[in-house]
């Protein structure tokens, strides 16, 4: 007898819906599993046999043939367990057709025929209802993932002798956990703004860098931070996703989508309601920055996405792994090639970075820095003429003054700050409606052209500003990107003088160490 039930996969950030096919008939007896399947789903054929068996289910000695279709599509992962096990259920009428129709099937089993949860659950729950399928039953650690799709009814199942007396509509032993209500974004990133307990107010003096900051957040522009050392850099770099724009719905169910192909949605407390923050060390690899390996998995850039990826000591880092960054930075994304096919992970991220001015960190206070030229070009040199073209924003941060330090007043708080880059954000969503354009700093060489028109007195500024600062192309447009967002910050829907010379300011630290 023929059986069908209704699983996936993830391909890259694409799922996949996929019928598991499962023929049992008389013959000599087998168990083969064909549909282009890795070696984890050939395996699963001794785990499902086990399982099977330790859940009370004697298999007859016949020929037991899996199709996973389509067939084209390579299948990975340990998810197809639980839709397989259904599946010799049903084709050998121990469990009626009806039980499963329209039911998607995920979960791995033990050889004890425990489900244990799975990854990628959250992208492949989202397909399977775009589809039109409103069940799905999963491991219990899986089923808050389901429970995130409203239009789905997640069902939670401990074992598979549970999955079997409930597909039967018997009593559980254990009970059937059911979640389908509307998760409360806003509760979520309260909770997890107030674990992080950070806010601006902790900063002394800095008011430029935090306006510098301000400004890079309501645009979502790159930013690039040079100081001495203990000047609050990377004090600063943490406070950042607090005066962020949330993430909406279809933001959060995104991010946390790549989240969940890691492996790395734990809870419904850990799903992603604020713009991530990444900080890796120096020594991190070009592969884990970008994503790879046998089958590949996101890197760092796509666990980033819509939020910061902070390059603390970015002069440490080898040079040859920042220049990974040039591609994604303009393309948004991630492109891993292997013989299997093409796996795209978005990475539309903010690039921050933290450096010292040189080995020593003092530089140019020549009382303090005996650096030679040589050692400082040297170190400066480690960050590619290309990588500091894409930064839209450099700014230095000053030696603190014992007058800041000694400060009771606190300064303006995260929340203060946050408010008018909300404010510039509502002006940029009315000027991009409908463009697929979230930010200023997302804006390519067209929308430029179109949305950062200049005066006579404005372009007549910048043709010097041009020739003066021997500006690229690149450097040209992201300047009029960071004008346009001081602009909306001031609540100016033209772009003066004023917001230009402050953009170019911005660009002058890079000229004067490099």
């Amino acid at each position: 007898m023929l059986s069908t039930i209704t699983s996936g996969a993830v391909y890259g950030m694409h799922s996949h819906l996929i019928q598991v096919e499962v023929d049992v008939s008389q013959g000599l007896p087998c168990f083969q599993i064909v549909g282009l399947p890795g070696c984890e789903v050939r395996e699963a054929r001794e785990r499902v046999k086990v399982a099977l068996k330790n859940a009370g289910v004697k298999l007859p000695p016949m020929c037991i043939n899996v199709n996973l279709s389509p067939a084209d599509l390579p299948k990975s992962g340990t998810m197809f367990d639980l839709p397989v096990a259904v599946g010799i259920m049903t084709a050998l009428s121990r469990i009626p057709k009806e039980a499963s129709a329209d039911t998607l099937l995920l979960g791995e089993l033990s050889l004890s025929g425990e489900l244990k949860p799975v990854k990628g659950v959250l992208p492949i729950v989202r397909e399977a209802a775009r589809c039109g399928i409103r069940r799905c039953i999963l491991p219990a650690g899986n089923v808050w993932e389901g429970a995130l799709i409203q239009e789905m009814e997640s069902i939670g199942m401990d074992n598979m002798e549970d999955t079997i007396a409930f597909l039967l509509g018997k009593e559980t032993k254990h009970p059937v956990v059911c979640q389908n209500k509307e998760v409360d974004l806003e509760a979520l990133r309260r909770q997890n703004m107030d674990a992080e307990n950070l806010d601006f107010a902790d900063i002394s003096g800095q008011e430029g860098l935090k306006r510098a900051a301000e400004v890079a957040a309501a645009g979502f522009h790159h930013l690039l931070i040079i100081g001495p050392p203990g000047s609050g850099k990377t004090m600063l770099a943490r406070r950042l996703p607090t005066i962020l724009p949330p993430l909406s719905l279809e933001e959060s169910l995104e991010v946390s989508s790549i989240y969940s192909i890691s492996g790395l949605l734990q809870s419904v407390a850990s799903l992603k309601t604020t713009r991530p923050f990444l900080n890796p060390h120096h020594t991190i690899t070009g592969r884990a920055l970008a994503g790879g390996g046998r089958v590949p998995v996101p890197g760092l850039i796509s666990l980033a996405h819509r939020g910061i990826l902070f390059l603390d000591e970015l002069a440490e880092f080898k040079r040859e792994t920042l220049d990974i960054l040039r591609q994604p930075l303009e393309d948004k994304k991630v492109q891993i090639a292997r013989s299997t096919g093409n796996y795209i992970y978005p990475a539309d991220f903010m690039l921050v970075g933290a450096m010292n001015p040189c080995p020593c960190g003092f530089y140019p206070d020549r009382e303090r820095c005996h650096c030679t030229p040589y050692e400082i070009r040297r170190y400066l040199g480690r960050i590619s003429g290309p990588i500091l073209d894409r930064m839209d924003i450099c700014v230095e941060a000053v030696p603190m003054e014992f007058h800041d330090m000694a400060k009771h007043a606190t300064g303006e708080r995260s929340r203060d700050i946050r408010g008018r880059v909300l404010m510039a954000r509502e002006r940029q969503k009315q000027r991009f409606n409908g463009t697929g354009i979230q930010f200023n700093g997302d804006m390519g060489a067209a929308e430029v052209e179109k949305y950062c028109r200049l005066g006579p007195a404005e372009t007549g500024y910048m043709e010097k500003m041009f020739v003066k600062m021997k500006l690229s192309a690149r450097a040209y447009h992201r300047i009029l990107k960071v004008a346009r967002t001081i602009a909306d910050l001031a609540d100016s829907g033209e772009i003066r003088k004023m917001h230009l010379s402050e953009a170019v300011c911005y660009r002058g630290m890079e000229h004067k160490y490099w």
